[in-house]
């Protein structure tokens, strides 16, 4: 193959699209092979046969004086494996493969896969990979970028100089590929592409599974997520042959950063953090954690919902292996563990997703769909396969290389609408003339079916604050539905701390908006959030939202939760609200912990956040048929002037019935009169104004005996003892 004088300008200036086809070894057409190497500050390099067999060494020449070798023999004329042995203009010497004697390390049916949308485990193509290749070990690098007119891979194995190692594109796919021999497990590299502008930029790669953060994102490493030895494989048993809908789940939500830290104001690693957090949770008795994003992110204020690196745990805490020690750490205590994934958006930075190739590629082309005018952020182009197929792989990539047991979805609604914070004429309808994304309905749906189905028992919740119908609804019934297992109630809370911040006096005006959820609860299956959301910006702590002085703050707070924990539904928290932490969220600092050492309050709340654990664990009229109509129904909440709630939560089959009384004035109330559904002995096992949780201590001891008075549309009733700002529970038998 005679070398061309455009080959031989484009492979010297770097701006060639297929250097394998130039470089490497290559029979010529009128016999022997002609061997050529690009390699910069080289001084002499000779071929070397790797096998004893009859093969010759062939020295090769520069070119003119350029950086490029070559060697021509005519008495081989079959291609075979080779070393280069080169020798630097140090004087040092090295010897290699080439990376250019290599076939592609990805199938032409993975490219076509990928090109359709459809290869789920293209994070196990793309990205950079170790592998052995004909008895030779080396990092595969794969990156897709169309537009591009030449991608390098530089890295601290060569340099950081992007011509020793240029990538050739595979065909029509978009994908740039290259395996290098020299390279192994922890080396650093990006990509330099030469894009589609002319402009020369250094990207990170966006398959990248490990990066070192600095102020910014500055580079991949390379890493091996198949490592791990799991012993989570009872826990995923066990996950498998349940129904989450029908099983207790509270969930305590973490910012990893800001839990806990080190005296000298350090983070406390992955590894670091897996012991002294299962004591926490077996303390507190919450089935799951939900971490905030922990996909790499260079904005550390962003609390992880500005991700640079959708496939790399946060290197802040340690590596991907210390992750999954982590969360097998949590497995292996009974502890489930969801993440805060963000599939409606990315950060411009321009090392980065953004303009990966000089062109719109990861988001859409369009500025009415591809910015969200809200973050300041990219919108992913949700229609193109590869983006498409980009996304649904990331969610299974959470679940399969990190056993994750759920996925919270940040942003639904900003995807599946248009004109989500777009005013009139700054957006456009979809073909049927509507405002729905079609083309994010489809990849939200694709993606729970993905894990749904892969992953028996994982559960994806969508933060969805419209009416968007059948958000839990599965998917082959309805083509509207979108399959998720669970569904935030925002409605339920911001009605709900709409009306507990309420001064006392001015309750009994607004009963209807607390009970309000209860009017939609059949539509769908739905958790019960106390968020991050709701401590920051200025909205103040839980404890500071409650009126009254302090005594009765926390009164509230546990009436709240208890209202919270008890309602049907699913419940998560979020970290320092289970003791009352005074000052609002702060990302760069930690928990108040120093409270729980003054006062009584902070741990009596504790307290009582913990037995409600154990008693929503224990007794499953409280989440057994959560979302099957006769597991809830109101005895009365009509009583306005009172502000008295009262509901009864039982089990699937009725047989396991418990009474929840709500007193939400800061009066007790003698005598109060409840209508009951059975005749018999109820038993208090729960009251919130307990001494021991900091409260006056009045309640029902002993319980009661139901009276053969019909009230509240119930056959019995009796009196109770209803507590000043409190949250009582009845068993029935």
């Amino acid at each position: 193959m005679i070398l061309s004088d455009s080959d031989f300008e484009a492979i010297t200036q770097g701006r060639h699209s297929a250097p394998h086809r130039v470089l490497g070894m290559h029979r010529l057409v009128d016999g022997g092979v002609v061997v050529r190497a690009l390699l910069p500050l080289a001084k002499g390099v000779v071929v070397v046969p790797v096998h004893k067999v009859r093969r010759p060494v062939i020295p090769l020449r520069r070119v003119g004086e350029s950086d490029l070798f070559e060697g021509v023999e005519e008495e081989v004329n079959d291609v075979y494996a080779y070393e280069l042995m080169v020798t630097w203009g140090t004087g040092e010497e090295l010897r290699t493969r080439d990376a250019f004697s290599f076939l592609p390390t990805i199938s032409e049916n993975d490219l076509y896969l990928f090109g359709q949308g459809n290869e789920c485990r293209i994070y196990e193509k793309l990205g950079a990979h170790p592998r052995d290749i004909d008895g030779v070990s080396g990092i595969s690098f794969a990156v897709w970028a169309p537009n591009a007119k030449r991608v390098s891979v530089i890295g601290d194995f060569n340099g950081w100089d992007a011509r020793r190692h240029p990538m050739r594109l595979l065909g029509q796919s978009g994908v740039w590929e290259l395996f290098a021999p020299n390279c192994g497990v922890g080396s650093q590299y990006r990509y330099q592409i030469l894009q589609a502008d002319g402009q020369l930029q250094e990207k990170v790669d966006p398959f990248g599974l490990y990066f070192e953060v600095d102020g910014k994102v500055s580079a991949s490493t390379v890493c091996d997520n198949s490592r791990f030895a799991w012993s989570d494989s009872e826990w995923i048993g066990q996950r498998e042959r349940r129904d989450p809908r029908t099983q207790p789940m509270s969930i305590y939500e973490i910012h990893l950063g800001s839990w806990r830290k080190k005296t000298n104001g350090e983070f406390y690693s992955y590894h670091e953090l897996a012991g002294p957090l299962v004591d926490y949770i077996h303390q507190m008795g919450f089935t799951h954690v939900e971490f905030l994003p922990v996909s790499e992110h260079a904005y550390y204020a962003s609390w992880g919902y500005q991700v640079t690196g959708f496939y790399a745990p946060s290197s802040r805490y340690g590596t991907p292996e210390d992750f999954q020690f982590l969360i097998n750490t949590l497995h292996e205590a009974d502890i489930g563990v969801l993440i805060d994934w963000v599939p409606a958006h990315f950060p411009k930075d321009d090392w980065a997703l953004a303009r990966f190739d000089g062109t719109a590629l990861f988001e859409h082309p369009d500025p009415e769909r591809g910015e969200h005018p809200d973050w300041g952020t990219a919108e992913f182009n949700f229609g193109r396969p590869e983006v498409k197929n980009f996304i649904t792989a990331n969610a299974r990539f959470w679940c399969d290389v990190f056993h994750l047991d759920g996925l919270r979805v940040d942003a639904v609604a900003s995807m599946l609408h248009l004109d989500y914070s777009r005013k009139k004429g700054e957006w456009t309808p979809n073909i049927h003339g509507g405002n729905e994304n079609l083309e994010a309905v489809e990849l939200l749906r694709d993606v729970n079916h993905v894990v749904h189905s892969e992953f028996p028992g994982v559960v994806t919740i969508a933060e969805e604050s419209t009416a968007w119908p059948g958000v839990t609804r599965e998917t082959v019934t309805d083509k509207k539905a979108l399959g998720f297992t669970f569904k935030w109630d925002m409605g339920w809370m911001n009605d709900t701390l709409a009306y507990f911040q309420k001064e006392h006096e001015d309750r009994k005006k607004h009963q209807d908006e607390l009970t309000f959820a209860s009017t939609y609860r059949a539509q769908e299956c739905y958790f019960l959030p106390l968020s991050h959301d709701e401590v920051v910006h200025e909205k103040r702590s839980l404890l500071n939202r409650m009126p009254g002085d302090e005594q009765q703050q926390f009164a509230n707070l546990r009436a709240l939760y208890g209202y919270q924990w008890l309602y049907a539904g699913k419940q998560l928290l979020f970290m320092g609200g289970e003791f009352g932490q005074r000052a609002e969220w702060d990302h760069d600092g930690e928990l108040d912990w120093g409270c729980l050492n003054v006062g009584d309050l902070p741990g009596g709340l504790q307290k009582w956040v913990a037995d409600l654990n154990r008693f929503y664990r224990e007794e499953p009229a409280f989440w057994a048929g959560d979302f099957n109509e006769p597991s809830f129904f109101w005895v009365d909440c009509a009583d306005h002037a009172a502000c008295v709630l009262s509901f009864i939560r039982q089990t699937p089959d009725c047989l396991r019935q418990a009474l929840v009384l709500l007193n939400l004035t800061p009066d007790a109330h003698e005598a109060y009169r409840v209508g009951l559904p059975q005749a018999g002995s109820w038993r208090e096992v729960l009251n919130s104004d307990s001494g021991h949780y900091g409260g006056s201590n009045i309640g029902n001891r002993g319980g009661v005996h139901s009276q053969d008075v019909p009230w509240h549309n119930q056959p019995w009733s009796t009196d109770f003892l209803l507590p000043p700002l409190s949250c009582t529970v009845f068993l029935h038998g």
